[in-house]
């Protein structure tokens, strides 16, 4: 019996790892090896003529007098200005002066790391692509399957009011700087708008040296002689297309995000945008709207004194065409003839680094996904931050972390290794009764039964402490999957991202090599289907952790490591040391 609920526990834990590495292998942007990635649901193309991928329309249960942008048959093109910074390098379209394309320049992507497969093409004579080193794309306003832009404009409250000034409208760009130079610490960049329905529309960008968060100061102006109501949207419109989930879900959230301190942290999937099925917080005089994806994060925040009691209205939209918008509406106060108004934001677009996030609003850090297990995920981040800290490397602070988590379970091992110390003490006396009593199945498990409770046994002694410490692992997963900072984080030697596969399979091979010396310190069972099975799932698991990344097989190297010193010493306290 024993024997049996082993071996369901290996399987579960075994098809457990290989999800999470199939969905490991979706979000290094590889196929997925044994469950295909769903291909983004097909909707029609928007009607000709329709600009749909910058209307802010009404979300369900929104008053009837919230007014979509117009669509215009013929959109005006505007000029694209270049802005580079210490941390960006960023596209802004002078057609509503929208952020069109965001790249963040302290974080890359590459092909490839090079390493033994690259290797062993080049001395078969095979191509090897050559390794592209590029800054990370944030937004981008291409084709609508990577559209992902940050839009702002003015709406009239009265659906049959004039129009203001919009992110279609074309604004003009004020003369200046476009990138910021040595020694300056701040970069601004003007845009204004014609008047358009009596209101004239002033967007000014504030980049400061080494801050992922730009001021955005948007003024309106009243310039005729009768007063004018109007409504300020900021908005982000990205597209649907996000990884592949498994039954677990283990991937981390790709869509938008609402905050408000009444509803707090709400995510909307764009499947239920699609579906109509969203409810959004009602109006508030707090909170924010962000779009989160793997490792980095946009938000349109409040953050200015005057700014932050301003009521907002919060909607999400289907636009078509597998784009998807949130946005945030602000009233503004009535403009008198002449007299103007202006309301101060900020937009983060970055990295999600918690401490940072926290500083900036509240609830900003819950973009980072943690998945089923935060409550354990949240604390050991902030206990291997500490450590990195301390030593300066996210490697040896991982296997510190492993160190302290093993000492934390120091006791609830030691049980489980004694346990299955005694089961192997016992292995001979119930591989005879076995083999006697063959034939006879029920009198065998009576007298199994017996001889557990003569020797003091429990048969699933060795299985408990392991089940208590999954969750630990699975939350320890999280930590490494959502945190950037692990993102191309350097170890030792050939190790230079912790994120990725080891391009060598050094440190999946000693994984393996670890996993066998554990399993033969273990008790064999007197199955020998089952004692096969305990050797082959080691070099089963191999194979996967070979594409696992380096962090997470750092890991478990030293987790299995730690166990053996700890397992080999109580094997040789109870003289079982080398007995099958």
């Amino acid at each position: 019996m024993n024997d049996i609920r082993r071996t369901i526990l290996w399987v579960i834990f075994g098809f457990s790892l290989v999800l999470l590495w199939d969905q490991w292998q979706v979000y290094n942007g590889n196929k997925p090896t044994f469950l295909s990635a769903p291909h983004p649901a097909a909707t029609q193309p928007a009607a000709p003529g329709a600009v749909t991928q910058g209307a802010v329309p009404a979300a369900a249960g929104a008053p009837g007098n919230a007014t979509a942008v117009p669509a215009q048959a013929t959109a005006p093109v505007g000029e694209k200005l270049t802005v580079s910074t210490d941390v960006f390098k960023a596209t802004i379209d002078a057609q509503g002066g929208t952020l069109s394309q965001l790249e963040l320049r302290k974080y890359v992507d590459q092909t490839n790391n090079g390493g033994l497969i690259e290797t062993f093409k080049k001395m078969i004579g095979q191509p090897v692509p050559p390794n592209e080193i590029k800054d990370v794309t944030l937004m981008e306003d291409g084709s609508p399957a990577t559209r992902y832009v940050a839009q702002t404009g003015l709406l009239n409250p009265v659906d049959t009011g004039e129009r203001f000034p919009t992110h279609l409208s074309p604004m003009t760009a004020k003369p200046g700087p476009r990138e910021m130079a040595d020694g300056q610490n701040t970069l601004e960049v003007v845009f204004e708008s014609q008047p358009v329905g009596g209101l004239k529309y002033v967007k000014t960008y504030l980049f400061t040296r080494g801050d992922y968060s730009i001021r955005v100061k948007h003024q309106v102006v009243n310039t005729t002689d009768q007063p004018r109501d109007a409504q300020l949207y900021l908005q982000f419109v990205r597209h649907g297309t996000v990884a592949s989930s498994t039954m677990f879900g283990t991937n981390t959230f790709t869509g938008p995000a609402i905050y408000t301190d009444e509803k707090k942290f709400h995510k909307v999937d764009f499947k239920d945008i699609e579906k109509k099925k969203v409810e959004v917080p009602p109006a508030a005089n707090n909170g924010w709207i962000a779009m989160v994806q793997h490792y980095f994060v946009s938000a349109w925040l409040l953050n200015a004194p005057d700014s932050k009691e301003l009521k907002r209205e919060f909607r999400v939209a289907d636009l078509g065409n597998n784009q998807f918008s949130v946005a945030m509406v602000l009233p503004l106060n009535k403009l008198a003839p002449g007299a103007s108004q202006t309301i101060d934001t900020d937009l983060f677009a970055g990295p999600e680094e918690e401490k940072k996030l926290e500083a900036l609003a509240p609830g900003l850090e819950l973009v980072k996904d943690y998945g089923i297990f935060a409550i354990i995920s949240k604390p050991l981040y902030w206990l291997l931050n500490q450590l990195h800290s301390l030593l300066g490397n996210w490697g040896w602070s991982i296997v510190a972390l492993v160190v302290l988590l093993k000492a934390a379970f120091y006791w609830l091992n030691a049980k489980a290794y004694a346990s299955m110390a005694k089961m192997k003490a016992i292995n001979p006396k119930i591989t005879e009764m076995r083999e006697r009593m063959k034939d006879k199945p029920q009198e065998m498990q009576a007298e199994m039964m017996r001889i557990y409770r003569e020797e003091k046994v429990n048969p699933m002694g060795g299985c408990f402490p392991i089940v208590i410490q999954i969750p630990v692992f699975i939350a320890l997963y999280w930590v490494l999957l959502s945190s950037v900072e692990m993102r191309h984080a350097p170890w030792v030697l050939w190790i230079h991202d912790l994120s990725a596969p080891d391009p060598w399979f050094i440190l999946p091979v000693v994984m393996t090599a670890t996993s066998l010396f554990q399993t033969w310190l273990n008790p064999t069972p007197p199955d020998p289907m089952q004692a096969k099975l305990m050797w082959i799932m080691p070099l089963a698991f191999s194979v996967m952790f070979i594409f696992f990344p380096a962090g997470l097989v750092l890991y478990w190297i030293t987790n299995n490591s730690l166990s053996i010193l700890q397992q080999w010493f109580i094997n040789k306290r109870l003289g079982v040391l080398g007995k099958k």
